[in-house]
């Protein structure tokens, strides 16, 4: 088998340009993706959770995501969608304690 050196391969283009990222790999959690602020302000979810905008396809969209650092969270939708696409960052409405959330009371067993 030969091949012709120097010759790129062709592939197919995705036509919005999302590339795949893991949250995980950036230490971030997305609560809700692509949401109304009327939903992100729920204050049931935890106080370190952050609302990002962020543009795709020229149109707005607002996720609540949680992360240590919010340099992580920059960095994670930087290599989702691209240079120019993150708009604001901001804290979300959250009042629940971030240990607490999530937390589920174990079942107790019934008394003979």
């Amino acid at each position: 088998m030969s091949a012709v050196v120097g010759e790129k391969k062709k592939t197919a283009e995705n036509k919005t340009k999302i590339n795949k990222v893991l949250p995980h790999e950036y230490g971030c959690e997305i609560l809700l993706e692509k949401t109304t602020l009327e939903k992100a302000k729920d204050s049931s979810f935890p106080s370190d959770a952050y609302l990002i905008w962020y543009l795709l396809d020229e149109e707005e969209c607002i996720d609540l995501t949680r992360c240590a650092k919010r340099v992580n969270l920059f960095d994670m939708y930087y290599d989702k969608y691209g240079p120019g696409s993150v708009q604001k960052i901001d804290f979300g409405y959250g009042r629940m304690n971030p240990r607490l959330w999530g937390y589920k009371q174990p079942e107790k067993k019934k008394k003979k």
